[in-house]
């Protein structure tokens, strides 16, 4: 299972099994309609119990089911939005900005998974010149979050946010004293960074970012976009980099 961490909790687990299970009700209905169309019907409710059977004997399959059909929903949703997820805010990029190929990572200071990919995705700027990766931060699962978001973005007003990217995530979680930590560890003018992380300019840019990630089903980090994939969860560097070379055209 790809590690990520979100609000979505019980409740959203509990309310995506009932779609499922709707869902595959709707299909196994549609099935026996197919099959009494056919030569040789057999009863429909017949039908319908051996379908019902499976989904008891696999129940794997409804939330492999729900997946599916999330990545789908996600996927006609980047269509309309694509310009935005990809228009980063200013200097919060790593790798080449005027990379070829574009990565968006969605991600959050306290995700435990944000910081085991950090290395993944290293690797991958490493292994493609061509590479932009755009940063998009998603301050969800702390209330420290948002202040270490904050600062990541008056860091990369400064031309300095890949230094403070790996000096925070390197830091651990985001309290205060590791939040200023990670500033001066960057280089950041700590005064001028503190101006700028309390500006409508950022507050925005979390907003729209809260925004895009809602608009693509995204309730967890580490999430990602490249090409026409929208992933979700610490799904590894050999799952990105197909999705790279995918977007390539490779």
């Amino acid at each position: 299972m790809n590690g990520v961490e979100g609000t979505g909790g019980k409740s959203a687990l509990g309310i995506g099994l009932v779609i499922a299970l709707v869902l595959l009700a709707a299909i196994a209905g549609w099935f026996a309609e197919r099959v009494l169309a056919g030569p040789g019907a057999r009863d429909r409710a017949a039908i319908e119990d051996v379908v019902r059977e499976y989904i008891l004997a696999n129940p794997e399959i409804i939330p492999e089911a729900m997946d599916n059909l999330r990545r789908k929903e996600s996927r006609a949703s980047l269509g309309a939005i694509r310009d935005e997820v990809e228009r980063p805010f200013p200097g919060a990029i790593l790798g080449n900005p005027q990379g070829k190929v574009t990565l968006v990572e969605f991600t959050d200071f306290a995700c435990g998974f944000c910081r085991r990919s950090m290395e993944d995705v290293e690797a991958l700027i490493a292994e493609n010149p061509d590479l932009k990766v755009v940063i998009r931060e998603l301050p969800i699962l702390s209330p420290q979050s948002a202040e270490a978001a904050r600062m990541g973005l008056a860091a990369a007003e400064q031309g300095k946010y890949a230094a403070f990217h790996r000096a925070m995530f390197e830091a651990g979680q985001p309290d205060p004293a590791a939040i200023e930590a990670a500033a001066r560890t960057a280089g950041l003018d700590i005064d001028r960074a503190r101006k700028t992380a309390k500006t409508p300019r950022v507050e925005q840019e979390l907003a729209s970012n809260v925004d895009l990630a809602g608009k693509l089903g995204f309730s967890g980090t580490p999430s990602w976009v490249v090409g026409d994939e929208v992933i979700t969860g610490a799904v590894g560097r050999e799952a990105l980099a197909e999705a790279i070379e995918t977007a390539r055209g490779g």
